[in-house]
């Protein structure tokens, strides 16, 4: 029997073009050991735009005839692992400590700033509408346009909801039927609630105002230090004096940035400086 043959791996020549160009563009720097990463995400779009390997398909991207096939690669490239109430303590932390002190008449601001396909915006509306006594408003971005897209729509498997609350889960989901049967959406008072567009963290930010409150999790581990210092500086400019900022649980600020303090793991506070 004939076996299907592996999807072919890139020479450590094309390899380093894609790392250069990923970097370049997004600022994400992909090490040695994501060759299999790179491979299993763009070989389907070698076949579709129908070039015979890797040195080929980098030179169609950046050429006229590949005009929009630079951001698909790029998109397919970014990770998009997620899930809803991921990291249970932030959203503790956001309950207990800090939407206590936001009073009605107060307006309370939140950005989740690598917002995927919405899993941590939706969550964080949840404990908004369910907890936050004052205005508030949810600005949410990634820069892979096709998640953004996805978020905005909120249907997801009935899978990737057991972490929902169950009250969370009755008031602001609602389960498919027909065609849609096993899987659920978000409701669409939530969704009209949230405000998604794309933005690349490589870049300067546009004005969108300053926050009380910042989720960037998940997103700095793709980042050598010197642009995590650079993106950090960006996103202290906008937080509100005694801002809050979420990272991931396996990031750290240390040795980075000056500019945050320390209040327990994951979780910094913008300096008085």
């Amino acid at each position: 029997m004939e076996m299907e043959s592996a999807t072919p791996i890139p020479t450590d020549k094309e390899f380093q073009l894609f790392q250069e160009l990923i970097q370049e563009k997004l600022g994400i720097f992909l090490p040695t050991q994501k060759k299999a990463l790179l491979s299993n995400r763009l070989w389907k779009r070698l076949q579709a735009c129908q070039v015979k390997g890797f040195s080929d398909y980098y030179r169609f991207i950046l050429s006229p005839q590949g005009k929009g096939e630079l951001n698909t690669a790029l998109e397919l490239i970014t990770t998009n692992e997620t899930y809803f109430f991921r990291e249970q303590k932030h959203f503790d932390y956001l309950q207990e400590i800090i939407l206590p002190k936001y009073r009605p008449g107060s307006n309370f601001r939140v950005w989740s700033a690598a917002s995927s396909t919405g899993e941590e915006p939706y969550s964080i509306a949840m404990v908004l509408k369910d907890r936050c006594q004052c205005d508030w408003e949810l600005l949410c971005s990634d820069v892979n346009r096709s998640v953004v897209e996805q978020a905005k729509i909120g249907i997801y498997p009935e899978m990737r909801v057991k972490n929902i609350p169950h009250d969370y889960l009755r008031r602001y989901c609602r389960k498919g039927v027909g065609p849609q049967q096993g899987n659920v959406r978000v409701v669409a008072e939530l969704r009209e609630s949230v405000q998604f567009f794309t933005l690349n963290l490589h870049e300067t930010f546009p004005d969108i105002g300053k926050f009380d409150l910042i989720f960037l999790r998940n997103v700095l581990i793709y980042f050598e230090n010197d642009n995590k210092a650079k993106i950090l500086e960006r996103i202290a400019d906008k937080l509100k004096p005694g801002g809050i900022l979420f990272v991931g649980h396996s990031e750290s600020l240390h040795g980075i940035s000056s500019r945050f303090i320390p209040l327990k793991p994951a979780i910094y506070q913008l300096s008085g400086r």
